[in-house]
């Protein structure tokens, strides 16, 4: 059984693997000071030499989710993404070209998760395949074995990576001090990017009908159930799909239902 004091967090029964009195102490005085740092490089670096001076966990970087969430061909290095210099030499550049493709399940995953989760977690429970796997594999090059990605409030998600498996050792205790820094630089963060105006109803906006055949569609009914089940005619319910897949910018129907759900337009 552990206990938490403001100060630093002491183990009852036993020392944790991660963080020791001095590092622990240290993390939570950032977690507070934080604001104080003027550029996001000083945010990124501190937190980092404070992790880093005597643990196998280093930080990677912080990422402001595009406004549209697929619309990750956005990313800005220096503007609206923050990769740490620790990072191995060559990942950045991969990484970055991998992301403008379109193809990103880390990060969309980070934006519709409330709580972090390590690289092996998102891995074992995705089991991706394919080109979907290829960041983790790419990682693995570069000497990257394992991470943990913490998203904050739907907006950023601030990244750390380990040159070995974040495994048991890895304790609640431990997680919990990384998100509540990442919590903290993420807002330090957004407050240096500068306030975006587009993020308030930035949502495409759909009307009641066309929400409503995009639910019919999700729950996997016909247009001509979905005719029916509304009191219109099929040709009506066609109609109101074109329109929200030009709103939402999608290609066919399925991407329609999809984007809607991933932006809360339909539940």
């Amino acid at each position: 059984m552990e206990t938490i004091t403001l100060r630093g967090l002491h183990s009852v029964s036993e020392k944790p693997t991660y963080f020791d009195q001095e590092t622990r102490t240290k993390i939570i005085d950032y977690s507070m000071e934080v604001e104080c740092l003027a550029t996001p490089d000083e945010v990124l670096n501190r937190l980092h030499d404070i992790i880093a001076e005597r643990n196998q966990i280093r930080v990677q970087g912080a990422n402001r989710f595009p406004i549209k969430v697929g619309d990750w061909r956005r990313i800005q290095l220096c503007k609206n993404t923050f990769i740490h210099r620790g990072v191995p030499r060559g990942w950045t550049e991969e990484w970055t070209a991998f992301v403008k493709s379109g193809h990103c399940m880390a990060l969309m995953t980070a934006r519709m998760c409330l709580a972090p989760f390590t690289w092996t977690e998102i891995t074992r429970m995705l089991d991706p395949v394919g080109i979907d796997r290829w960041p983790f594999d790419m990682a693995q090059k570069y000497g990257m074995r394992d991470g943990y990605v913490c998203p904050v409030g739907g907006r950023w998600v601030v990244g750390f990576w380990s040159p070995r498996s974040l495994d048991r050792s890895f304790t609640h205790q431990a997680r919990g001090l990384l998100f509540m820094a990442a919590s903290a630089a993420a807002i330090r963060l957004e407050r240096l990017v500068g306030y975006d105006a587009r993020r308030i109803d930035s949502r495409a906006c759909l009307t009641s009908r066309e929400r409503s055949v995009l639910r019919h569609a999700s729950i996997g009914k016909t247009v001509q159930e979905t005719a029916n089940a509304l009191g219109l005619g099929e040709e009506t319910v066609r109609s109101h799909f074109k329109k929200a897949q030009v709103k939402l910018g999608t290609s066919n129907r399925t991407h329609t239902v999809a984007e809607a759900m991933r932006d809360l337009l339909i539940i």
